[in-house]
């Protein structure tokens, strides 16, 4: 129990450091950071719920005001702006990715987390997405599906070094994966 909480938190500090990554403004008021490359992570080495559970504590931090998104912004406020599908999104994409690395425990960990990462950390993350740049910006479907498009060649990188961290956790701390069956 106390190795669990202590690896959400771990994970949610992880997510929240990434945010100091300067981020890259794009035309949709959305911008390109390291934050997802975080989310992927925890849903890859700490599982479905763990992971999911990390991701929470870093949203109910932003809601309450800390600065910890890319851009250092924080509060309420970021759950009415274009950014919304994507920071609610990061929950499903987390569950999605860990989900995916548990189920696919026999493929090697690394190709699993990296299969993960990419249908977890972009498929649902952009579906997320795309339905908050809809509400928000009132665009169509696919006009804001192609908003997103920008992101995609990151967030692949952004999934193979997932994939590749998570190998590299599972070859030098085994124990510390807690997304594989033991």
């Amino acid at each position: 129990m106390e190795r669990n909480f202590t690896l959400v938190v771990l994970f949610a500090a992880l997510i929240a450091v990434l945010g100091l990554v300067p981020p890259i403004p794009l035309a949709s008021g959305v911008p390109v950071s390291a934050q997802s490359l975080g989310v992927m992570l925890a849903g890859a080495v700490l599982g479905p719920m763990r992971g999911a559970l990390a991701v929470l504590v870093v949203e109910i931090i932003v809601a309450l005001g800390l600065p910890v998104l890319a851009g250092g912004r924080g509060g309420l406020g970021v759950f009415a702006g274009p950014t919304v599908g994507f920071l609610i999104g990061w929950l499903p994409a987390a569950f999605v990715t860990g989900l995916i690395v548990e189920k696919l425990h026999g493929l090697h960990v690394g190709i699993a987390a990296g299969l993960g990462a990419a249908l977890g950390g972009i498929v649902v993350l952009y579906a997320c997405g795309t339905l908050g740049l809809m509400a928000v910006l009132g665009k169509g479907p696919l006009e804001a599906l192609m908003l997103s498009l920008p992101f995609v060649p990151g967030d692949l990188i952004k999934a193979a070094i997932a994939g590749w961290l998570t190998a590299t956790i599972a070859r030098y701390r085994p124990g510390a994966l807690l997304s594989r069956p033991r």
